[in-house]
């Protein structure tokens, strides 16, 4: 029952720190540069755009095909070993070849075994009765990488909506193969589909001169279509001479020469090392730049470029240059992603869902107060301003963390005010009993509070729990409601077993009353 200056200053200190965080929420932000934590509203009270992605993960499995398809060619030829009849089967996961001659089937297992494997067990290889080597991929390495690459993709679309500078987007995963994403105040989500719905691989290969008309390309190379003319096409190398994954920059600038818009780049010590390496060996070739399929350019080598840096230079103007660098910037996708559902959310449907919200969280507040004054007199009232402080508590945790209040997050903070209040109902119920049985009001108090506290820390910690999974293992409105209940429980065992603790005593202090208002 005895509350040191030091306690009580901390209690008042908490309380006083809490509303200066919520001012930020209905105070517009001044001209300083001082920090303004703020609560971020959620899509359904916002309004703004909803994405469902589709991730083609059928083209996870045409790619590693070709690139191990490429490295075996590699990899024969470097042993002198001859192949034919290459394949590529897309829903067996495999490719297969025969040897140049039967004598070296053993020797060209032995080589295509040693090719390097991204996951444990990728592939296995074996051999038919008719002499064909097969390259089989496995089931599980498949899944597995394809866990991978969707939360590669994840990560890479988080990277491309921020450098747009929306707001709190939220991004997450849905099913095995599915990106849901949601844009807070966003009604026009044009420019974020076409980021998004980019792959922005970006690849240096080297051009195999054909003669004019031709159609089909040699083994290794594949027909390219010209970026500016779709109508023309370049036989380019398979094998890939610098990757875009080894780019550590790249931004929009202007073309000296023409004075037209070009986008230039940077490359890390490896990308620069094999830029260097490849130029130098084909000096008067053409290296071709290749982004999602298609040849941007294709200059001659003129000479070795050993610096790391160049620039593309096209039909750019300034948006499509900048929003090329922010692509190259983020990384090229792992799997192209596909738009499936797409919904927008006006603000003014927003505005009605906030005071609905607002309505509701009021008139639950309201008759929450009028229940604790009548049933419960003075000590009702020191826990109405406990509750109101809770509700303060609660907005200033959200703030300073930057949280998206949906609407599920608003039930949550008006079933949490009903749990504050049981809370409190526990104590003074408590102290009742204790008066009843004939204790004197300092000692009914004190018996109180004691007594009920481990009641208070039991359910709250059971309930905490339970949201802490609920907010682990969901997922969207979901984590919301669990955010904010998790929030609530702190923010009410403050509440309860200090502050309204704390307005009781110092009243009995100052009173010394022969009988308690209960």
């Amino acid at each position: 029952m005895y509350y040191s200056r030091i306690k009580l200053l901390s209690v008042v200190a908490v309380c006083l720190l809490g509303a200066l965080l919520c001012v930020p929420n209905f105070v517009r932000k001044p001209a300083l540069n001082i920090p303004w934590p703020q609560i971020h509203l959620g899509l359904d009270l916002r309004g703004g755009s909803y994405l469902l992605l589709q991730v083609d993960l059928d083209s996870l499995t045409h790619d590693r095909l070709q690139s191990l398809s490429d490295n075996m060619r590699q990899a024969l030829i470097s042993a002198n070993l001859g192949y034919r009849n290459i394949s590529i089967d897309q829903k067996g996961a495999s490719l297969s070849f025969q040897p140049r001659d039967p004598s070296e089937k053993d020797r060209d297992v032995k080589v295509v075994e040693g090719l390097p494997r991204l996951v444990p067990n990728e592939f296995a290889v074996t051999s038919r009765g008719d002499g064909t080597i097969v390259l089989a991929l496995s089931p599980d390495a498949t899944r597995a990488r394809a866990h991978d690459a969707v939360s590669q993709a994840i990560e890479i679309v988080r990277r491309r909506i921020d450098a747009t500078g929306a707001v709190d987007p939220q991004i997450t995963r849905q099913g095995e193969d599915r990106i849901v994403v949601e844009l807070p105040g966003i009604s026009d989500p044009e420019r974020i589909k076409a980021l998004l719905g980019t792959t922005a691989r970006m690849t240096f290969r080297l051009v195999d001169e054909m003669p004019p008309g031709t159609a089909v390309a040699p083994p290794g190379d594949t027909m390219l279509p010209l970026a500016d003319h779709p109508d023309q096409t370049l036989a380019v190398r398979d094998h890939i001479d610098v990757d875009g994954a080894d780019l550590t920059n790249a931004g929009a600038t202007t073309d000296e020469q023409t004075g037209g818009w070009a986008v230039s780049f940077s490359l890390n010590s490896i990308g620069t090392r094999a830029f260097g390496d490849v130029t130098q060996a084909n000096v008067g070739r053409r290296f071709a730049i290749v982004l999602d399929n298609k040849v941007i350019e294709a200059p001659v080598i003129r000479s070795a470029i050993t610096g790391g840096n160049g620039i593309i230079t096209g039909n750019f103007d300034a948006h499509q240059a900048t929003d090329l660098g922010l692509l190259l910037r983020a990384g090229a996708l792992p799997v192209p992603l596909s738009v499936v559902e797409e919904r927008s959310i006006g603000p003014s449907l927003g505005a009605d869902s906030i005071r609905a919200g607002a309505m509701s969280l009021a008139v639950g507040f309201g008759l929450v107060i009028v229940f604790m004054a009548l049933f419960y007199g003075l000590f009702g009232w020191y826990a109405n301003v406990a509750l109101f402080a809770n509700l303060v508590l609660m907005l200033a945790i959200l703030s300073l963390f930057g949280a998206t209040l949906t609407l599920p997050g608003m039930a949550g903070m008006l079933l949490t005010l009903g749990m504050a209040v049981d809370a409190n109902i526990l104590i003074i119920e408590r102290i009742r009993e204790e008066l009843k049985r004939g204790r004197t009001p300092l000692a009914a108090m004190q018996a109180g509070f004691e007594r009920a506290t481990s009641t208070v820390l039991d359910s709250n910690a059971t309930a905490f729990l339970a949201h802490v999974m609920l907010f682990v293992f969901g997922t969207g409105p979901v984590r919301g409601f669990a955010l904010t209940i998790t929030i609530g429980i702190a923010t009410t065992l403050f509440s309860t077993l200090f502050l309204s603790r704390m307005l009781m005593v110092r009243w009995y202090a100052l009173t010394r009353p022969s009988t308690l208002p209960v």
